[in-house]
């Protein structure tokens, strides 16, 4: 009989559920795939349901269900923290009380009570603390046998960044910086000043980074301002922040809006409002000074651990231009991130947690990534796709060929086409990976105005990511390595970069973005930089055959690909999400498994408004 640990992340944001068995990610998911909520903090039940069916296993198969954190520990931590500023924070104390207290603190009943819903009976429960979850999330499924850890995010239970060493089937935490002290939480308080949304919108303002001056006596003056007015920074990368000027700890916003306008000069940007030099400037400033106090974390794991490897967990582990400037520093061999590195990752973490940890069981994946390329999603057969199209009225046409499918695919691109792909099991984590994906043509001067503001409705300074087969890698980028998750930022190759014009940077946004910077502009990113997904054979064969394709048609062994979804909605799951989303978009071709889709056979393609509502768009 199998031996199988369930890992559930939930009731904060993100919820998710991973199973281990013997060893093996079988599966994993995110709540809101199912749901269609984005980050959906409910119990994951539809996840749970999804991973044990996907093992042919039931509750009552299972040796424990292990939870991402300790609740009892964060309750203290709410409770310590509202007495540590007390009388301030009294509306959010009243406001976080109720909900802890008639739910949290009875976490145990609550998650017997969910599976009591789901037909059997609670097993075992165990709870790793939420940074242990991280770091277990990262060095288990790494391949490496001893690697230094390294856990950054907002904040866990205390914890808020932790260094380890992961030996075997152990991890040792060996330093730990606690709440309200927090690199997450910085990095979220600058993106709420500058107009996005915290938890979801750190993405947005490493983007906006590259616009702002590099150099520039605005930003250097400003990260003078956050070095000595905010962060107190040390040579080990521990650091304490000036809490006079956040909010976070016991108040409903990120940080003091009157103090940081007094301190920096601007005013906190509204979102949707104009995006101006000032807030490109501010988001480059606290984007190198994140890169500075990772560099220096990094450096004290190294330190520490006198390892060769270094995996990294979290949140802040999602900010893909600090791992490519900590590659390059060469401070360790290799560097591997958990591709779920936020809290649903945390579900992973958990499970290999109780399977290495508490099970003590031996890793036995050295030399191996056994995250499968994240390809732990649910899939769908071809039946499912055509009972799809019936139920819609579609009209496609099916390949006997896959190779004539990827052909007549690649041409489309070729022509500037913009292609939803939906193929094999679902992406554990934040991003596409090639199986929920919208693709293009990078060498389109167009294709990211087209993509923004056509396909995904949402701003036009952010930038793309390429999917280029691991052959090509160098012939494209600076890059020595894979990166098949999309976390690792490496410059385009000088030779395919075209010249600036004079003055380039003191022109509008929008002069800046569209400039052709190379001959893949729609994944050059104003400073040369591309966020890299690489695609091995072995892992997602369906996927490199198509861009292997492409490479035959056009010589460029790349393409643009981002997530199947939009603005505001989570990555489709499903065929009838794929469908729905297609048409609600101008996309113009749908291939789901071996069907090919085009938008004007639809019926009502025209309609844009009757599949807008179908999709419930923003």
């Amino acid at each position: 009989m199998p031996e199988a640990i369930l890992g559930i992340s939930a009731f904060y944001h993100d919820s998710a559920a991973a199973l281990v068995v013997d060893g093996e990610i079988v599966a994993a998911a995110h709540e809101e795939r199912f749901t269609r909520q984005k980050q959906d903090s409910s119990f994951p039940r539809h996840s749970v349901a999804y991973v044990l069916d996907e093992a042919g296993l039931g509750l009552e198969d299972l040796s424990a269900v292990a939870f991402y954190d300790k609740p009892y520990l964060k309750f203290e931590r709410l409770l310590e923290t509202y007495h540590s500023f007390a009388p301030k924070g009294l509306n959010s104390f009243l406001s976080a009380m109720p909900v802890w207290i008639k739910e949290k603190l009875l976490m145990r009943q609550m998650l017997r009570e969910e599976f009591e819903k789901l037909g059997g009976k609670s097993p075992k429960l165990i709870f790793p603390e939420h940074h242990l979850s991280h770091a277990a999330s990262a060095f288990f499924p790494s391949p490496f046998p001893e690697a230094a850890v390294l856990t950054i995010d907002g904040v866990g239970e205390w914890a808020t960044c932790t260094i380890g060493v992961g030996r075997g089937n152990g991890i040792e935490i060996l330093r730990e910086l606690d709440f309200p002290h927090s690199l997450g939480l910085l990095y979220s308080a600058f993106t709420y000043y500058c107009g996005f949304k915290v938890n979801s919108g750190e993405y947005k303002l490493m983007g906006l980074a590259p616009y702002g001056r590099q150099g520039s006596e605005k930003v250097e003056k400003w990260k003078d301002l956050i070095f000595s007015e905010l962060v107190d920074l040390r040579e080990d990368g521990s650091f304490l922040l000036n809490m006079d000027y956040f909010n976070y700890a016991t108040g409903l916003t990120m940080c003091v809006d009157d103090a940081w306008e007094q301190l920096f000069g601007v005013p906190r940007r509204h979102s949707e409002t104009a995006l101006n030099q000032d807030y490109m400037d501010m988001a480059l400033a606290i984007q190198e000074v994140t890169e500075e106090i990772v560099l220096r974390l990094a450096g004290t794991a190294k330190e520490l651990t006198k390892c060769d490897y270094l995996v990294m967990a979290g949140g802040v582990a999602l900010n893909c231009v600090a791992n490519g400037k900590l590659l390059r520093a060469g401070l360790f061999k290799d560097i591997w991130i958990q591709p779920a590195s936020g809290d649903a990752g945390g579900a992973v973490g958990a499970a290999l947690a109780g399977w290495h940890i508490y099970l003590d069981k031996p890793k036995e994946n050295i030399g191996r990534d056994i995250m499968k390329g994240a390809l732990l999603g649910p899939e769908f057969s071809d039946r499912e796709i055509v009972k799809v199209a019936r139920r819609y009225g579609a009209v496609y046409q099916h390949y006997d060929n896959f190779d004539q499918l990827c052909s007549e695919t690649a041409e489309l691109l070729e022509n500037g086409q913009v292609v939803g792909w939906f193929q094999g099991r679902m992406e554990y984590g934040p991003r596409a990976l090639g199986n929920r994906s919208i693709l293009g043509d990078a060498r389109h001067p167009e294709m990211q105005k087209k993509l923004n503001l056509k396909i995904k409705y949402r701003e036009g300074f952010r930038p793309f990511a390429p999917s280029v087969i691991d052959e090509c890698i160098q012939e494209f980028f600076e890059l020595d390595r894979p990166s098949p998750y999309m976390l690792l930022v490496a410059p385009v190759r000088q030779e395919r970069q075209n010249p600036l014009p004079e003055e380039y940077h003191s022109r509008p946004l929008y002069d800046r973005l569209y400039h052709l910077r190379s001959d893949v502009p729609a994944i050059t990113h104003i400073d040369y930089s591309a966020r890299i997904q690489s695609v091995n054979k072995d892992v997602n064969p369906r996927y490199w055959q198509l861009i292997d394709a492409f490479r035959r048609h056009t010589g460029y062994g790349l393409i643009v690909n981002t997530s199947f979804n939009v603005r505001g909605e989570p990555i489709v799951c499903n065929p009838d999400d794929a469908y729905r989303c297609f048409m609600g978009t101008e996309m113009d071709f749908l291939v789901m498994g071996d069907f090919l889709f085009k938008k004007e056979d639809q019926p009502q393609y025209a309609d844009r408004n009757y599949w807008q509502q179908k999709y419930e768009l923003d």
